[in-house]
């Protein structure tokens, strides 16, 4: 789908990239963190149960020394030896000293104990009891009591920890530790030793373990069933047989199920001392709580992050788009010609100089496109006068193969009458009329302009009846320097009719003289004749300045004048520009000076 409209783009590509990064961003710290929290919990639940087993150990110790204590006892080990047909009195005996010396004590040193007794093979018994109701039992309830032992202990003297208890009403609520021993005149064990001690007791090694509201610790014997339980009711009975199951296969590692209800996480360590399990169990939405907590305030910061990321696109493309169209709009206006500058918002900033540079461009282009027009305008007006300059040129071309034959004639009849001075103007005039009626505008050498001068001064000599020579200053090295044609021989011809009119004397000098300086190359044509007044001289400046083309103007006397001075000026602007062309100084009575600028070229070779 295409998106139209700049702010729409910069919006829905800010939106683009702004969810991405906070999904990415979201999505990885999430995986993280709760990667890590669960092996967090994983691991304090594992130090917990560590811990909790190690705690227990110790204190089921703490009784097996006691135990330890009471078998080296010789009353209690002769006891054991007591023969079934005993007499009353030794029992009595035994069992009052027995008490005196060893149980008691074990009672001060270890108040939590609820019972200490002891039973031979020869079917005799003693019970102690430490703030318990006392119990009695017959024959038969020894032997079923001995039986049980027996079934449930090792032959070989180690102890034993069971749930079990003697003491009525007490059932799954104590923990026996017994063992068998041996009398004192045989190494044979044949006897029970066995302390109890009330299994609610183990829960205050505990309270130092913060497993939070729903947590807890419990213990299961290695048949599977309940030692300890918070759950006073589930002590003695059997767990699941598929928890039991991956209990055993989790061995060390966590692992989740959902058989007390809800879904739990379990974490079991197996004590070394009494091959117990014991478990922690913690509910799973406890353990997940700061996983939810961490995705709620993620996803809440970043819906916040993400209104206020939209809004600040949404400013951002509009501060863009605002301007853009604000361009957009004057470039519409420049297309139609309108030249017109867009207003500029107060601040300023990169878009902003944009548009000050656009508004700078307009107002150049405006002038530069006035500049072109007034340049076409001029152009056009110069080939206009060009055109015209060449037709004053073809005006002269009046069948001249007819006029050169006739010259030629003239020269024949002056060459048979035997007249040099006719001869002599008639090829002059050939010349100057052949270099005279060429319609362009070519540039020329400044040798071949002086030859046409030549050419004109014996017509003139032959005109006037005397000698008169021109000096020429200009240098050899200039001779090859081009210039417009036909622009030399009109200011000496000027001269001729304008500087001396009271005729020519001897005194009277005409000068052309050339140079270059500063990249223009000029030529002057100076007289020491009448001059011109300074309204003379501003008139004619004034005339110059109008850069046009003379059209057969009239001079003083009342004759039309050929090219002239002024033609002179427009014909080098024609072809070199209007920055050349001819500069006249005079003053009266003192001479004039007439100077063709035009520019320094390379020679041109003949």
């Amino acid at each position: 789908m295409k998106i139209r409209g700049f702010t729409k783009k910069i919006f829905a590509y800010f939106l683009i990239v702004i969810v991405l990064s906070l999904s990415c961003v979201g999505i990885f710290s999430y995986i993280i963190t709760s990667g890590e929290l669960e092996e967090m919990v994983e691991n304090q639940m594992d130090q917990i149960a560590g811990n909790a087993v190690h705690h227990t150990d110790l204190y089921l110790k703490d009784y097996e020394r006691s135990i330890v204590s009471l078998l080296t006892n010789r009353q209690i080990m002769e006891f054991i030896d007591l023969p079934a047909t005993r007499e009353e009195y030794d029992y009595y005996l035994y069992r009052k000293t027995i008490r005196e010396v060893s149980v008691d004590p074990l009672f001060i040193r270890n108040p939590k104990l609820a019972s200490v007794y002891l039973i031979s093979d020869k079917k005799n018994a003693v019970y102690y009891y430490n703030n318990v109701n006392e119990q009695s039992f017959n024959a038969e309830d020894i032997q079923k009591q001995r039986d049980y032992f027996l079934a449930n202990t090792t032959a070989n003297g180690q102890l034993s920890i069971l749930n079990h208890t003697i003491i009525e009403g007490q059932e799954n609520q104590m923990l026996t530790i017994v063992r068998r021993i041996r009398g004192y005149t045989s190494p044979e064990l044949s006897g029970l030793l066995a302390i109890e001690m009330r299994s609610a007791d183990l829960s205050a090694l505990w309270k130092g373990i913060d497993l939070g509201k729903y947590g807890y610790l419990f213990i299961i014997d290695d048949k599977g069933r309940y030692i300890y339980h918070p759950d006073g009711l589930k002590v003695g009975t059997s767990v699941p047989k598929a928890f039991f199951d991956k209990l055993n296969q989790a061995d060390s590692h966590s692992f989740a199920d959902a058989y007390e209800g809800d879904e739990r996480m379990y974490v079991s360590r197996k004590s070394e001392f009494s091959d117990w399990q014991l478990v922690v169990s913690m509910p799973l939405r406890e353990l997940r709580k700061p996983l939810s907590n961490i995705r709620s305030t993620t996803l809440v910061v970043g819906l916040f992050t993400l209104i206020l990321a939209m809004l600040l696109a949404y400013r951002f493309g509009k501060s863009i788009a605002k301007p853009v169209q604000t361009l957009k709009s004057g470039m519409r206006e420049t297309e139609k010609g309108n030249w017109a500058t867009i207003p500029l918002p107060p601040h300023r900033d990169e878009i902003v100089e944009l548009m000050v540079r656009y508004n700078l461009m307009v107002k150049r282009l405006s002038e530069a496109v006035d500049r072109v027009v007034q340049v076409e305008l001029s152009n056009s007006e110069i080939r206009m006068e060009r055109q015209k300059a060449e037709f004053q040129s073809l005006q002269l071309q009046i069948n001249p193969h007819f006029m050169y034959n006739t010259l030629e004639t003239i020269v024949c009849y002056a060459t048979i009458q035997d007249s040099e001075e006719i001869s002599e103007i008639v090829k002059a005039l050939a010349y100057m009329l052949r270099y005279s009626v060429q319609t362009n505008l070519e540039e020329i050498t400044v040798a071949n302009e002086l030859k046409h001068v030549m050419y004109y001064l014996v017509v003139l000599r032959h005109r006037i009846g005397r000698e008169f020579e021109i000096d020429v200053a200009i240098k050899p090295e200039y001779l090859l320097h081009v210039m417009v044609r036909l622009t030399l021989q009109p200011l000496v011809e000027n001269v001729f009719q304008h500087a001396f009119p009271d005729g020519l004397e001897d005194y009277h000098i005409v000068r052309i003289d050339g140079g270059v300086h500063d990249g223009i190359f000029w030529i002057s044509v100076e007289d020491n004749g009448a001059g011109m007044s300074e309204a003379k001289l501003t008139q004619l400046r004034e005339k110059l300045n109008t850069n046009r083309l003379a059209d057969g103007e009239v001079d003083e006397a009342g004759k039309k004048g050929g090219i002239g001075v002024l033609n002179v000026h427009r014909r080098i602007q024609m072809v070199y520009g209007e920055q050349y062309g001819l500069r006249i100084e005079s003053k009266l009575e003192q001479g004039t000076k007439m100077i063709m600028a035009m520019p320094a070229l390379p020679q041109k070779l003949e």
